[in-house]
């Protein structure tokens, strides 16, 4: 037996065990308003732009790759970009989805006026709803879990799985009823294995 398996089991455990926990933390309400919101983006010639530091920079990196996927047009700004002259890129009526565990993050917050002057529509992703993001936001996803596996309760891990997980179903929820098909989905994704299984055989 593996010297460490205590250890793998106790992550993976508190891992499990924060995503599940969103069965019943999760405002179904607010989600609705987020995929309703997400189903308009195409069919107005608008994008939804994500932002994070860190943690969960990766995390709205995923979150607009999956978008894109289901033909939601995403992409990730750069906060680091952002404030010398990467605003540009949002326009009216642009979704942009913030993320930031304590929601007081100063790279995130610096969104929040180019985000108001230029009529986007904020989504944040956060914890703490009484923190800066979360006053300031249109519509606010709270995401919040029990605690972290490691030691010092600090490190982003089990926290992270719940946003992707939480915006996975989100974006689920918009591929079943956005009319994207297999043959739609391959003209976006003829590369891998995914490609490789919807390819025409000849």
């Amino acid at each position: 037996m593996s010297v460490y398996s205590k250890i793998y089991e106790e992550v993976l455990s508190v891992e499990r065990d924060a995503v599940a926990s969103l069965l019943h933390s999760l405002d179904r309400e607010v989600m609705d308003k987020i995929v309703n919101l997400l189903l308009t983006v195409k069919q107005n010639g608008k994008r939804v732009i994500t932002a994070g530091c860190g943690t969960s920079g990766i995390a709205a990196r995923k979150i607009a790759h999956t978008l894109s996927v289901i033909e939601v047009p995403s992409f990730f700004l750069s906060p680091e970009n952002s404030v010398h002259g990467g605003f540009g890129v949002i326009q009216d009526g642009d979704v942009v989805v913030l993320l930031s565990k304590g929601g007081n993050t100063q790279e995130i917050l610096d969104y929040l006026p180019a985000c108001n002057a230029k009529n986007a529509i904020i989504i944040g992703v956060t914890e703490n709803e009484d923190s800066v993001l979360g006053r300031n936001c249109n519509l606010l996803l709270k995401v919040a879990v029990e605690k972290e596996p490691c030691p010092w309760n600090l490190i982003a891990s089990a926290s992270i799985l719940a946003v992707i997980a939480a915006f996975d179903a989100i974006a689920f929820a918009v591929l079943h009823h956005n009319g994207l098909t297999k043959d739609d989905f391959y003209l976006i994704h003829p590369g891998g294995s995914a490609g490789e299984k919807l390819r025409p055989k000849i």
